[in-house]
Protein backbone atom coordinates (compact mmCIF):
# COMPACT_ATOMS: atom_id res chain seq x y z
CA UNK A 1 0.00 0.00 0.00
CA UNK A 2 2.56 2.43 1.17
CA UNK A 3 4.59 1.87 -1.83
CA UNK A 4 1.70 2.23 -4.31
CA UNK A 5 1.12 5.62 -2.48
CA UNK A 6 4.55 6.78 -3.14
CA UNK A 7 4.70 5.82 -6.91
CA UNK A 8 0.76 7.95 -7.38
CA UNK A 9 2.36 10.67 -5.20
CA UNK A 10 6.18 10.70 -7.70
CA UNK A 11 3.83 10.39 -10.51
CA UNK A 12 1.95 13.54 -9.55
CA UNK A 13 4.78 15.53 -8.84
CA UNK A 14 6.34 14.39 -12.45
CA UNK A 15 3.42 15.35 -13.97
CA UNK A 16 3.24 19.02 -12.18
CA UNK A 17 7.25 19.29 -12.63
CA UNK A 18 6.91 18.37 -16.21
CA UNK A 19 3.95 21.03 -17.09
CA UNK A 20 7.17 23.89 -16.36
CA UNK A 21 9.36 24.37 -19.10
CA UNK A 22 12.68 23.46 -18.33
CA UNK A 23 15.48 25.84 -16.95
CA UNK A 24 12.48 28.66 -16.15
CA UNK A 25 11.31 30.19 -12.73
CA UNK A 26 7.55 30.34 -12.56
CA UNK A 27 6.26 33.88 -11.14
CA UNK A 28 6.06 32.30 -7.71
CA UNK A 29 9.50 30.75 -7.52
CA UNK A 30 10.41 34.50 -8.63
CA UNK A 31 8.45 36.02 -5.67
CA UNK A 32 9.42 33.42 -3.15
CA UNK A 33 13.08 34.29 -3.83
CA UNK A 34 14.62 31.54 -6.26
CA UNK A 35 17.00 32.36 -9.09
CA UNK A 36 18.36 29.86 -11.84
CA UNK A 37 21.90 28.55 -11.48
CA UNK A 38 21.66 27.28 -14.80
CA UNK A 39 20.27 29.22 -18.06
CA UNK A 40 19.42 26.56 -20.23
CA UNK A 41 21.81 27.94 -22.84
CA UNK A 42 25.61 28.87 -21.69
CA UNK A 43 27.86 28.07 -18.83
CA UNK A 44 28.13 31.26 -17.67
CA UNK A 45 28.22 31.54 -13.95
CA UNK A 46 30.46 28.36 -14.06
CA UNK A 47 34.03 27.61 -13.88
CA UNK A 48 36.00 24.74 -13.09
CA UNK A 49 37.46 23.61 -9.76
CA UNK A 50 40.53 25.61 -8.97
CA UNK A 51 40.08 26.85 -12.73
CA UNK A 52 39.43 30.38 -14.43
CA UNK A 53 37.39 28.52 -17.14
CA UNK A 54 35.06 25.41 -17.54
CA UNK A 55 36.93 22.50 -18.63
CA UNK A 56 36.00 21.76 -22.70
CA UNK A 57 34.42 18.66 -21.72
CA UNK A 58 31.46 20.38 -20.07
CA UNK A 59 29.39 21.34 -22.37
CA UNK A 60 25.00 22.32 -23.25
CA UNK A 61 23.31 19.88 -24.50
CA UNK A 62 19.46 19.57 -25.39
CA UNK A 63 19.00 22.28 -22.51
CA UNK A 64 20.96 20.13 -20.31
CA UNK A 65 25.26 20.59 -18.81
CA UNK A 66 26.58 17.48 -19.78
CA UNK A 67 29.98 16.14 -19.29
CA UNK A 68 31.16 14.28 -22.67
CA UNK A 69 31.98 10.39 -21.35
CA UNK A 70 35.49 9.85 -21.04
CA UNK A 71 37.04 7.23 -24.24
CA UNK A 72 37.79 4.59 -22.53
CA UNK A 73 35.95 4.77 -19.87
CA UNK A 74 38.86 6.63 -18.35
CA UNK A 75 38.39 9.75 -15.79
CA UNK A 76 39.49 12.49 -18.47
CA UNK A 77 41.49 15.92 -17.70
CA UNK A 78 38.83 18.24 -17.71
CA UNK A 79 37.66 17.85 -13.95
CA UNK A 80 34.87 18.92 -11.55
CA UNK A 81 32.85 22.17 -12.33
CA UNK A 82 31.58 24.83 -9.79
CA UNK A 83 29.39 27.41 -9.32
CA UNK A 84 30.86 31.06 -9.60
CA UNK A 85 29.46 32.20 -6.79
CA UNK A 86 29.21 30.49 -3.05
CA UNK A 87 26.06 29.93 -0.67
CA UNK A 88 25.19 29.33 2.98
CA UNK A 89 21.99 29.16 4.06
CA UNK A 90 20.27 27.60 0.92
CA UNK A 91 17.18 25.36 -0.34
CA UNK A 92 19.03 24.17 -4.10
CA UNK A 93 16.62 21.58 -6.38
CA UNK A 94 18.16 19.99 -9.58
CA UNK A 95 17.22 17.17 -11.94
CA UNK A 96 19.43 14.50 -13.33
CA UNK A 97 19.63 11.65 -15.57
CA UNK A 98 22.27 8.97 -16.12
CA UNK A 99 23.23 6.57 -18.71
CA UNK A 100 23.89 2.47 -17.90
CA UNK A 101 26.39 2.31 -15.26
CA UNK A 102 26.55 6.46 -14.42
CA UNK A 103 28.32 8.25 -11.84
CA UNK A 104 28.10 11.45 -10.93
CA UNK A 105 27.76 13.41 -7.41
CA UNK A 106 26.58 17.02 -6.78
CA UNK A 107 28.88 18.35 -4.16
CA UNK A 108 27.92 21.60 -2.01
CA UNK A 109 29.65 23.36 0.44
CA UNK A 110 32.33 23.17 -1.64
CA UNK A 111 35.93 25.13 -0.48
CA UNK A 112 38.96 25.81 -2.76
CA UNK A 113 41.12 26.38 0.34
CA UNK A 114 41.05 22.53 1.29
CA UNK A 115 43.26 19.88 -0.03
CA UNK A 116 41.29 18.47 -3.15
CA UNK A 117 41.58 14.86 -4.38
CA UNK A 118 43.01 14.69 -7.55
CA UNK A 119 40.78 17.62 -9.81
CA UNK A 120 38.03 16.91 -7.71
CA UNK A 121 36.55 18.69 -4.70
CA UNK A 122 36.19 17.37 -1.10
CA UNK A 123 33.07 17.95 0.57
CA UNK A 124 29.29 17.17 0.78
CA UNK A 125 28.17 14.93 -1.63
CA UNK A 126 24.75 13.92 -2.85
CA UNK A 127 25.55 10.92 -4.44
CA UNK A 128 24.16 10.34 -7.99
CA UNK A 129 24.43 6.72 -9.57
CA UNK A 130 22.92 3.95 -11.27
CA UNK A 131 22.06 1.94 -8.40
CA UNK A 132 21.44 -1.25 -10.36
CA UNK A 133 24.73 -1.15 -12.96
CA UNK A 134 27.68 0.53 -11.03
CA UNK A 135 29.98 -1.20 -8.37
CA UNK A 136 29.86 1.63 -6.22
CA UNK A 137 26.37 1.00 -5.29
CA UNK A 138 27.97 -2.19 -3.41
CA UNK A 139 30.35 0.39 -1.60
CA UNK A 140 30.81 1.69 1.52
CA UNK A 141 28.58 1.16 4.37
CA UNK A 142 24.66 -0.28 4.65
CA UNK A 143 24.43 1.60 0.92
CA UNK A 144 25.51 4.46 1.80
CA UNK A 145 26.99 4.87 -1.51
CA UNK A 146 23.66 4.62 -3.70
CA UNK A 147 21.40 7.56 -5.32
CA UNK A 148 20.42 10.16 -2.71
CA UNK A 149 22.49 9.13 -0.31
CA UNK A 150 24.78 11.69 1.69
CA UNK A 151 27.91 9.65 -0.19
CA UNK A 152 29.67 7.23 1.78
CA UNK A 153 28.18 8.59 5.34
CA UNK A 154 23.95 8.12 5.29
CA UNK A 155 22.40 6.29 3.13
CA UNK A 156 19.52 6.68 1.34
CA UNK A 157 16.11 4.80 2.12
CA UNK A 158 16.12 1.48 0.42
CA UNK A 159 12.46 1.52 -0.58
CA UNK A 160 13.51 5.02 -2.18
CA UNK A 161 11.18 5.26 -5.91
CA UNK A 162 13.75 6.24 -8.57
CA UNK A 163 12.95 6.84 -12.32
CA UNK A 164 15.03 4.30 -14.33
CA UNK A 165 18.13 5.06 -16.18
CA UNK A 166 17.67 7.98 -18.65
CA UNK A 167 14.65 9.39 -17.37
CA UNK A 168 14.89 12.67 -15.28
CA UNK A 169 15.37 12.72 -11.86
CA UNK A 170 14.32 15.60 -9.15
CA UNK A 171 16.37 16.11 -6.24
CA UNK A 172 16.87 18.88 -3.62
CA UNK A 173 19.15 19.80 -0.81
CA UNK A 174 18.38 22.23 2.45
CA UNK A 175 21.31 23.58 4.14
CA UNK A 176 19.83 25.83 7.58
CA UNK A 177 23.10 26.25 9.62
CA UNK A 178 24.04 23.17 10.89
CA UNK A 179 20.90 21.04 9.46
CA UNK A 180 21.49 19.64 6.28
CA UNK A 181 18.28 17.46 4.24
CA UNK A 182 18.57 15.45 1.07
CA UNK A 183 15.34 14.75 -1.07
CA UNK A 184 14.66 12.42 -3.90
CA UNK A 185 11.29 13.05 -6.35
CA UNK A 186 9.60 14.81 -3.09
CA UNK A 187 10.35 12.97 -0.94
CA UNK A 188 12.82 13.12 1.82
CA UNK A 189 15.40 10.81 1.70
CA UNK A 190 18.07 11.82 4.60
CA UNK A 191 18.52 14.59 7.60
CA UNK A 192 21.54 15.48 9.70
CA UNK A 193 22.67 17.82 12.28
CA UNK A 194 26.81 18.78 11.23
CA UNK A 195 28.80 19.07 14.02
CA UNK A 196 27.13 17.00 16.06
CA UNK A 197 28.97 14.09 17.83
CA UNK A 198 26.83 11.69 15.84
CA UNK A 199 28.06 13.03 12.84
CA UNK A 200 31.68 13.09 13.85
CA UNK A 201 31.35 9.33 14.53
CA UNK A 202 30.12 8.83 10.90
CA UNK A 203 33.16 10.79 9.64
CA UNK A 204 35.55 8.88 11.50
CA UNK A 205 34.04 5.40 9.79
CA UNK A 206 34.19 7.19 6.37
CA UNK A 207 36.70 7.76 3.60
CA UNK A 208 37.21 11.23 4.66
CA UNK A 209 38.00 10.60 8.43
CA UNK A 210 41.92 12.16 7.11
CA UNK A 211 40.31 15.15 5.15
CA UNK A 212 41.10 18.26 7.53
CA UNK A 213 38.47 20.62 8.00
CA UNK A 214 35.97 18.02 6.00
CA UNK A 215 32.38 19.18 6.80
CA UNK A 216 33.30 22.39 8.46
CA UNK A 217 33.15 24.72 5.74
CA UNK A 218 29.94 27.67 6.70
CA UNK A 219 29.91 28.82 2.60
CA UNK A 220 31.11 27.31 -0.46
CA UNK A 221 30.61 26.70 -4.30
CA UNK A 222 28.16 24.27 -5.70
CA UNK A 223 30.02 21.51 -7.26
CA UNK A 224 29.37 18.93 -10.60
CA UNK A 225 30.95 16.13 -10.45
CA UNK A 226 33.08 14.51 -12.89
CA UNK A 227 33.36 10.94 -12.77
CA UNK A 228 34.12 10.15 -16.20
CA UNK A 229 30.95 9.18 -17.14
CA UNK A 230 27.69 11.20 -18.97
CA UNK A 231 25.70 12.71 -17.06
CA UNK A 232 22.79 15.56 -17.34
CA UNK A 233 21.70 18.57 -15.32
CA UNK A 234 19.22 21.05 -15.52
CA UNK A 235 16.53 23.24 -13.84
CA UNK A 236 19.41 24.02 -10.79
CA UNK A 237 18.33 26.60 -9.05
CA UNK A 238 18.67 28.32 -5.52
CA UNK A 239 17.20 30.46 -2.98
CA UNK A 240 18.81 31.79 -0.19
CA UNK A 241 17.18 31.06 3.15
CA UNK A 242 17.44 33.57 6.24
Amino acid sequence: MRTSFLLLFITLFTVSALAQKPNELTKAEKKAGWKLLFDGKTLNGWRGFHQDSVPGDWTVEDGSITKVKADGGKRPSGGDIITVEQFDNFEFSFEWKLNKGGNSGVKYLVSESLPPTGKSGVSFEYQVLDDDNHPDAKMGIAGNRKAGSLYDLIPAPSNKIIKPVGEFNQSKVIVKGNHIEHWLNGVKMLEFERGSEKFKQLIAQSKFKNNKGFGEIAKGHVLLQDHGDQIWYRNLKIRELK
